[in-house]
């Protein structure tokens, strides 16, 4: 079993920046792709970024030059680092993992945390 704590949220200013942790903690050896989603009201959850287990990144566009996601090791704290904020970037941010393949598809993970809420005022 993989547990995931999200933590770090708030309400910022348009411009601000946040940064964002995932607590991780597996009772499992087994090595596990990690991604971070995002679901605004009314809206589908959707990919931000994905993070494979050597530690390259990939971004959804929208958060390419704004966002960085790092890792300590493949089981430990997990951080998306947010500047730039926009308005277009609130949403409750989800951590997630998967146990087979680095991807961005909500429906194919395998653990999901219970969110984080990120308010931006324009």
């Amino acid at each position: 079993q993989v547990q995931l704590v999200e933590s770090g949220g708030g309400s910022v200013q348009a411009g601000d920046s946040l940064r964002l942790t995932c607590a991780v903690s597996m009772d499992t050896h087994a090595m596990y792709y990690m991604a971070w989603f995002r679901q605004a009201p009314g809206k589908q959850r959707e990919g931000v970024a994905a993070i494979d287990i050597p530690g390259r990144a990939t971004f959804v566009d929208s958060v390419k030059g704004r966002f960085t996601f790092s890792k300590r090791n493949p089981k430990n704290n997990m951080t998306l680092q947010m500047d730039s904020l926009k308005p277009e970037d609130p949403a409750m941010y989800y951590c997630a993992a998967r146990r087979y393949s680095c991807v961005l598809q909500p429906n194919l993970q395998d653990f999901w945390g219970q969110g984080t809420q990120v308010t931006v005022d324009s």
